[in-house]
């Protein structure tokens, strides 16, 4: 089978694409014939900055067609289309997916779709519960033209946010992001990103944190669901009775399977019932995997990047 590591670490051009054997799913796990692998700025992060030993291949998301089941696995079979993350070896033609990770794919919706909703749209979810958010408050949404920025979008909407605000890096974007739903657009080099809010859901990090900070009316909270680092002072915090939380999906996929279960749930009813669209900025070969990277690197995908292997 094909798969993609990398032996150093560094940007896109580190990738390589090897023949190597397909592997065996061991307990609890399923082997999956992948058909989609969505790919995530954290892994290109961990690409470029390290984190597991070398040489190693990435994470990320697939769908696929279970064609092994190991040992110690209930409620799935061979024959199963599902969809999970695999946390290394994923940009490949065979997966091994651990059970604990894994959903089934509902009739009628596709691999593409599965990748492109599924983890990002826990990751989405989950930022937008840690926010305790009631009926009416507003939202202001960080990379909003992401893979996970812009489920968020859908989801305030979805859930009742009185007024929601897409902040992104270039004016280009602001066609997109109008068409999920957002009420205003900002940019990031805005002196002011106009009235306050409630909520401010942060996937960039970094020196962001300080006017995502500002942007929130007094008494609001802002939720931290990317890598991309920074630090707050405590005196912006207590000036304005404002909050920052962490949130992090491995802690809940961890602690709380059954609260990670009932969000995907709610997902695909939202999915099916057409109150939130994934959507995808482009579908690249496995030998393009250098390529996806550089466009989730740059931030110049409206949607998600997935890698096709069938």
């Amino acid at each position: 089978m094909r798969r993609v590591r990398y032996e150093e670490t560094g940007g896109p051009e580190v990738l390589r694409l090897e023949e190597a054997p397909v592997p065996e799913p061991g307990p609890g796990e399923l082997l999956v014939r992948t058909e989609a692998v969505g790919v995530t700025l954290p892994v290109v992060r961990k690409v470029r900055e390290g984190g597991l030993p070398l040489p190693a291949g990435p994470g990320g998301e697939v769908a696929g067609e279970v064609v092994a089941v190991g040992p110690e696995v209930a409620g799935f079979a061979v024959g199963d289309r599902v969809t999970g993350l695999c946390f290394r070896d994923a940009y490949a033609d065979h997966a091994v997916l651990g059970a604990a990770m894994a959903s089934l794919i509902p009739a009628g919706a596709s691999a593409v779709e599965a990748v492109a909703l599924v983890r990002t749209g826990l990751v989405a979810w989950g930022a937008y519960e840690a926010a305790r958010p009631a009926e009416g408050e507003s939202v202001l949404v960080t990379a909003a033209a992401g893979g996970a920025g812009h489920l968020a979008v859908q989801l305030a909407k979805a859930r009742g946010a009185g007024r929601v605000v897409a902040a992104v890096g270039s004016a280009a974007k602001a066609d997109f992001v109008r068409s999920l739903g957002a009420d205003e657009v900002v940019t990031y080099d805005q002196e002011s990103w106009g009235e306050p809010v409630d909520i401010v859901l942060d996937a960039v990090g970094g020196e962001l944190l300080g006017p995502a900070l500002a942007a929130l009316a007094p008494g609001g909270r802002l939720v931290a669901y990317s890598s991309g680092g920074g630090t707050i002072e405590a005196y912006d915090l207590l000036v304005g009775a404002k909050s920052a939380i962490g949130f992090q999906m491995a802690l809940i996929a961890r602690e709380r399977p059954e609260l990670m279960e009932r969000w995907r749930r709610e997902l695909w009813e939202l999915f099916a019932a057409g109150r939130i669209r994934p959507r995808v900025h482009a579908e690249l070969p496995l030998e393009a995997a250098a390529e996806a990277h550089g466009l989730v690197e740059s931030r110049r995908n409206e949607g998600k990047v997935v890698l096709r292997t069938a």
